[in-house]
């Protein structure tokens, strides 16, 4: 995973270009944020479906608005893949 963007303590990775269970080109997206139990909440998402396959620790208003995030920033997230992640763009 690539490191790509901190944001209310919440830090945003992805991975490099995928293909997902239909042999489309999707990117992984990771959000991962300390929590008061001495571990992590997390959610784990794909552009361009904008979805979460895992999640933990986010409440629904707060994957919302990652999920917007996502969408946000998917232009770049997905340039920055294809290249190899956001060093090597």
């Amino acid at each position: 995973m690539y490191y790509y963007s901190t944001f209310e303590d919440i830090v945003t990775t992805h991975s490099a270009l995928e293909t997902d269970e239909y042999s489309m080109p999707c990117v992984r997206v990771h959000f991962e944020r300390p929590n008061n139990h001495n571990g992590f909440d997390f959610a784990d998402g794909r552009i361009p479906h904008f979805n979460f396959q895992k999640a933990f620790g986010f409440s629904e208003d707060e994957l919302f608005r990652l999920r917007e995030y996502m969408r946000n920033n998917a232009f770049l997230i997905w340039e920055f893949a294809q290249k190899g992640g956001g060093k090597n763009a």
